[in-house]
């Protein structure tokens, strides 16, 4: 008896994973944009309390822009980096299963889609059928749950915690450059806006209520700036050097 089509993967669902990785990658974006505007909107809030020097606050906002940009790109460098590692020697180990024991791996298989709710007969069709078409792309994916056609990048996983955390802390740098009456004001406000952008996009994507996560942005942002507003304030009126 012919297995239903419907128990081999279709291209519906290699298309829904691709549209999964994209997704998280958009709301990695969003995280690192969110952490760009509350890092540049602490510091700067926290040199306007202390200076109102226009230069002072640019050249401190522009350094801390690219120190916090240029750390955030390091850090998911290393994390994927060290990912991809352990992803490949997996693979690397798959491959070699495969080659010196390709009964063993194909009963290992057919094991996996019984574990799924398959039966036996219905589960090692399947085994066959799919190591016929591509047996370590089948391994790879029922055993180690990775495709090796889409294993992440690094530097292009850098890049994009780069640019996110660049985006997000433009608009608070720009705003912290207005005239000293109104910086505060309008940088807090701006900033506030930026937050609930994030967080309902952030919770959209994630398929969470955005109300908790909005809240949570804009209570944690508000905070940030107040606490470096207030040691700015207290440094810059205390006197030194």
């Amino acid at each position: 008896m012919n297995p239903p089509t419907r128990s081999v993967p279709s291209h519906d669902e290699a298309h829904n994973t691709g549209m999964a990785v994209r997704l998280n990658w958009l709301r990695a974006a969003v995280l690192g944009a969110n952490d760009g505007v509350v890092s540049l909107a602490g510091l700067a809030v926290g040199i306007a309390g202390a200076t109102t020097s226009r230069t002072t606050i640019l050249t401190v906002g522009v350094a801390g822009l690219f120190a916090g940009a240029l750390a955030m790109a390091a850090g998911e460098y290393v994390s994927v980096s060290s990912q991809r590692d352990s992803e490949l020697a997996l693979l690397h180990l798959e491959r070699r299963e495969l080659a010196e024991s390709p009964e063993a791996e194909l009963a290992e298989l057919t094991a996996l889609y019984q574990t799924k709710g398959l039966s036996h007969d219905l589960a090692a069709e399947v085994a066959v059928q799919l190591t016929a078409h591509d047996a370590f792309a089948a391994h790879a994916e029922a055993e180690l749950g990775i495709d090796p056609d889409t294993l992440t990048n690094p530097w292009h996983a850098a890049a994009a915690s780069f640019l996110a955390f660049t985006a997000g802390a433009l608009l608070p740098l720009l705003a912290i450059l207005l005239p000293t009456a109104v910086r505060v004001p309008v940088t807090a406000l701006v900033v506030a806006v930026c937050l609930i952008v994030t967080g309902y996009v952030g919770a959209r994507l994630g398929k969470a209520r955005p109300a908790p996560a909005i809240a949570r942005n804009v209570i944690g942002g508000a905070l940030a700036m107040a606490v470096t507003y207030g040691i700015g304030t207290a440094i810059g009126t205390g006197g030194g050097a």
